[in-house]
């Protein structure tokens, strides 16, 4: 199975050729890793004897996979550019992200709803597509009717899991977070909006 046919399970129709291209040309490592839960992908650029590499979590949503690779092909741009004198996500960054996402544009690879959010983002792209918010949830709604919860998706008083097992109670919205007391301890937590979780009962 050569390379685009096992992106193709990974990235939306017809990107995956184009990821392809990319990775031979930059001679790029390009790796579909494990969920990590801190982040959704990840680059390092060239040291000792290795070169560009990339990693993407295998468990994305097409098009939050895509999103991330070019993200971190960005990344790499970037660094062929100007090496390590270019802030991580500064303004060099941010013209290659905008730059890589064309071609996906002009083959028309994301719904109507979802380029329009992309494109809104697009005009100042944050260091995550989880720390914008408007972005992440238009993601997270292509994703599989099986996946996790999240926290607005509660009533206030259900009570909910996070990953090790402990157990809150949603409480109200508080600005850009929720207001969450955990069981045990009866300690409050501010969680984010699109927070995964696990629903226990609801009140």
């Amino acid at each position: 199975m050569n390379k685009t046919e096992v992106l193709s399970k990974y990235l939306p129709e017809g990107a995956a050729p184009v990821i392809a291209r990319w990775i031979d040309y930059f001679q790029c490592e390009f790796k579909i890793s494990r969920n990590r839960n801190t982040k959704f992908g990840d680059y390092r650029a060239p040291f000792g004897h290795q070169g560009h590499r990339i990693s993407v979590n295998y468990d994305l949503n097409p098009y939050a996979f895509l999103v991330t690779t070019v993200h971190e092909f960005a990344h790499l741009l970037t660094w062929n550019e100007y090496k390590g004198k270019a802030k991580p996500h500064g303004r060099e960054w941010k013209l290659n992200f905008q730059r890589m996402m064309k071609p996906f544009f002009e083959i028309n690879v994301f719904p109507a709803d979802l380029k329009q959010t992309i494109t809104a983002y697009l005009r100042n792209p944050a260091a995550s597509s989880c720390s914008d918010i408007n972005l992440f949830r238009a993601l997270k709604q292509y994703d599989p009717a099986s996946a996790l919860l999240t926290v607005e998706g509660l009533t206030e008083g259900s009570l909910f899991k996070i990953k090790g097992g402990r157990m809150f109670s949603r409480g109200e919205r508080i600005r850009k977070r929720y207001r969450c007391i955990e069981v045990k301890t009866g300690k409050v937590y501010l969680f984010s909006p699109l927070a995964e979780i696990t629903l226990v009962s609801e009140a």
